[in-house]
């Protein structure tokens, strides 16, 4: 229970910790007393709160707009914004500013304002429009529920001789396998295999697919080619070339033995003491 919502009993007597004060008081519209979990319109707000989201999910502004302000009005506030907090993370694609946005709009309508005040109320609806008007998707709870899918899968396969029916995406994170580009100096393996601040310029530190700016990269070579690793021309192209969307992983790190003992040597000249450029 909320530090500023103290517990009431419910109209069968029994202790009601999640409805505040403010949603028991007044009447409905037609000037009745309201039920327990009841909104001024004659809704149950789980109801109201259930259609909200459907409504974000669907983007469908005018309902989700109403559903906000009707539960704002009606004293559950705290309710509205907690679901529309959840809504962002589940129900909108990652990257969309409303996340900010919904942050905001509750400061306003709490901190500033009377949640059940006309600002208040603009400040939900506000809300609302902006979460049903962002690019809908249930990306993270589609992945979270694959990864534990996958992971369950994977503990009943173990230790038998079949494969799990589903598996992780990076399968096992292995040297010399479909990711041995990660173990660079940030790594225990990486820094076994002397790979240093070289291999680590030249492909741990590849950006993609867009690539980097003309800046960034611009940057990027005059710090190599300021080091005390020496890099050749092809060496200081590959390190800013955009990776390739369809081959993201697949990295020229096979290097022949005179050719990586020449890397580890000019690597270990630097006497590096720590990870100082990030991983």
């Amino acid at each position: 229970m909320g530090e500023d919502r103290q517990a009431t009993f419910g109209s069968d007597g029994s202790l009601d910790t999640e409805t505040p004060p403010e949603a028991r008081e007044g009447t409905t519209d037609w000037g009745e007393p309201k039920g327990d979990g009841e909104t001024d319109g004659g809704y149950n707000r789980y109801d109201v709160s259930s259609l909200l989201q459907k409504a974000v999910r669907r983007s469908d502004e005018e309902v989700a707009a109403w559903a906000a302000w009707e539960l704002a009005r009606s004293g559950y506030a705290w309710n509205l914004w907690d679901r529309l907090h959840l809504y962002v993370v589940e129900d909108l694609r990652a990257g969309q500013d409303v996340a900010l946005l919904v942050e905001r709009y509750e400061t306003l309508a709490t901190e500033r304002w009377d949640p059940q005040s006309w600002k208040g109320r603009l400040c939900a609806i506000h809300a609302a429009l902006a979460c049903a008007r962002a690019r809908s998707s249930r990306e993270a709870s589609n992945a979270d529920e694959f990864f534990r899918n996958a992971a369950a899968a994977r503990a009943e396969a173990r230790g038998t001789d079949e494969d799990p029916a589903v598996d992780f995406p990076v399968s096992d994170l292995e040297p010399d396998g479909p990711y041995d580009v990660i173990f660079d100096k940030h790594t225990a393996e990486g820094s076994r295999r002397d790979r240093g601040e070289g291999f680590f310029k030249r492909f741990g530190a590849r950006v993609g697919p867009e690539g980097e700016d003309e800046q960034s990269a611009r940057w990027q070579r005059l710090n190599m080619a300021l080091s005390d690793v020496e890099y050749d021309e092809a060496e200081l192209d590959h390190a800013v070339e955009p990776v390739d969307p369809e081959r993201r992983w697949e990295d020229p790190v096979a290097f022949g033995d005179e050719e990586a003992d020449a890397d580890a040597d000019a690597d270990g000249s630097r006497g590096e003491g720590g990870d100082t450029d990030g991983s």
